[in-house]
């Protein structure tokens, strides 16, 4: 291979470490083997060994060599799946390169775009940070928001000589939250289908009503549940001024009934009267109850309700903050790492660039040393990166299950409000039919009131005589 531009890589792939070869433009490389896996193994003139990846052929300043088309191929490859060329190696090894994706492959892609034919497909393994695709590993920061792009070089950072072959974000970050990018998203099918559960569209976050802050939206859930906590708070309040309406209500119909107005009417009609002061009386006592019960069957399990409902939300509030707080320091961790890992591949590329100047024991061991580091740095920012997604994995699962907490919690808080709402309307109804039985003996007797048998009995009780008196005789 001749033409690739000046490039340094110390790849490390899996549990393997493969020490990488630095091409300088025009070297020749000699190809010693080729086996599975994304590398080769190559010897320069000088007699120094090494491995490259199998997509090193990407990085010739001359386009990759497109296969020749053998008889009766010219088909296959029009069969191929958009996005996919076929090129050959150096040692006459047809291969499959995907354009918007940069994967590689020994194996002819199906027919479905993407896929190979077989399980054989070999993802180009990552060099410090960067695929040998040429897909960074680490996010370009931009405010809250991070891209993680791909391109058609394993071009190392402070290295601008490359060309850039730009292709679609394969994802973003959002307050240390990783999501797909919505260009490249595969579909996503609903936890739970048809039923707008809160685990299904509250991931992202968004600003607050100034749109000066920036609010979760587990935050925009557990608000609404903290409203409805407020909600039957002061519904439990309401139910408390009904009660002290109606203990006063009683009173003041007790002291009503005992009131001596009209208490000298006589017959069937003060018989009625009497009747109507008694039941004054009784309605007083009935609304007692009905205040009694209205606390001790509304009032009570409404606050007591509250109270544990106040707690769980404590609880969820509390495990999900701190969860995404460990989820935002790991992803700060790996940002400090990419750093790092930056940092040594600019060192690495200095120091060799200063081994192309003079040649010295001393440099060679300092790019020993150097690339040691920079292959520690690259396994530290690969655990880190598996550290962050291991907790954003665990926020994830505790979202699902905290979110359909929520969503028992409050269909459990509806339902109950609205069963003891009913009690309240049903103990208003019993009361009215109790209200109703007391003037009931009053309809009766005022029924039967009869003017002229109140006279009669009056004259009965308090006649003087009954002889008239005549015209005086002279």
């Amino acid at each position: 291979m001749s033409g690739a531009r000046c490039q340094t890589l110390y790849p490390f792939s899996g549990e393997r470490h493969r020490q990488g070869l630095r091409f300088a433009a025009g070297e020749l490389i000699t190809v010693l083997q080729v086996p599975d896996g994304g590398w080769w193994e190559g010897q320069k003139e000088d007699g120094l060994r090494g491995w490259f990846p199998a997509s090193y052929v990407q990085l010739l300043e001359q386009k990759p060599r497109k296969a020749t088309p053998q008889p009766g191929e010219d088909a296959l490859n029009c069969h191929l799946p958009p996005g996919w060329q076929s090129y050959m190696s150096p040692q006459g090894r047809r291969y499959y390169v995907n354009t918007f994706t940069n994967e590689t492959t020994w194996e002819q892609p199906s027919s479905v775009p993407g896929t190979p034919k077989s399980p054989g497909t070999q993802k180009s393994p990552a060099v410090n940070g960067y695929h040998i695709s040429g897909t960074p590993v680490h996010q370009l920061d931009s405010s809250h928001m991070s891209l993680r792009k791909t391109s058609g070089d394993p071009q190392s950072p402070g290295s601008p000589a490359a060309p850039r072959r730009q292709s679609k974000e394969s994802s973003l970050t959002i307050n240390c939250v990783t999501f797909p990018h919505p260009d490249v998203m595969p579909e996503q099918q609903l936890l739970k289908p048809s039923e707008w559960s809160y685990c299904d569209y509250f991931w992202a976050d968004k600003k607050d009503s100034q749109g000066n802050n920036t609010v979760s939206g587990f935050e925009i859930l557990l608000q609404k549940q903290l409203k409805g906590k407020q909600m039957q708070k002061e519904m439990a309040e309401f139910v408390r001024e009904r009660i002290k309406i109606e203990e006063e209500y009683a009173k003041n119909l007790s002291k009503l009934s005992q009131n001596s107005l009209a208490a000298q009417e006589e017959g069937t009609l003060g018989e009625a009267w009497g009747q109507l002061k008694k039941s004054l009386a009784d309605e007083a006592e009935v609304h007692l109850k009905f205040s009694s019960k209205l606390q001790s069957e509304v009032e009570k399990p409404l606050l007591n309700f509250r109270e544990n409902f106040k707690k769980d939300m404590k609880k969820c509030d509390h495990h999900i903050a701190d969860l995404r707080k460990h989820l935002a320091s790991r992803y700060a961790a790996v940002e400090k790492a990419r750093k790092a890992l930056t940092e040594r591949q600019k060192d690495l590329e200095m120091k060799t660039q200063q081994l192309e100047v003079k040649l010295s024991n001393k440099t060679e061991e300092e790019i020993k040393k150097a690339r040691r580091k920079s292959t520690q740095a690259g396994d530290d920012l690969m655990r880190c990166v598996d550290l962050y997604n291991q907790a954003q994995s665990k926020w994830f699962e505790e979202m699902v299950t905290t979110t359909l907490e929520l969503e028992r919690l409050e269909v459990e808080r509806v339902e109950m409000i609205r069963q003891h709402l009913c009690q309240y309307t049903q103990l208003r109804h019993e009361t009215d039919m109790f209200n109703q039985s007391t003037v009931e003996l009053v309809d009766q007797l005022l029924r039967k009131v009869d003017p002229a048998k109140d006279r009669e009995l009056w004259v009965k009780e308090h006649k003087t005589g009954d002889i008239r008196p005549v015209d005086m005789e002279i």
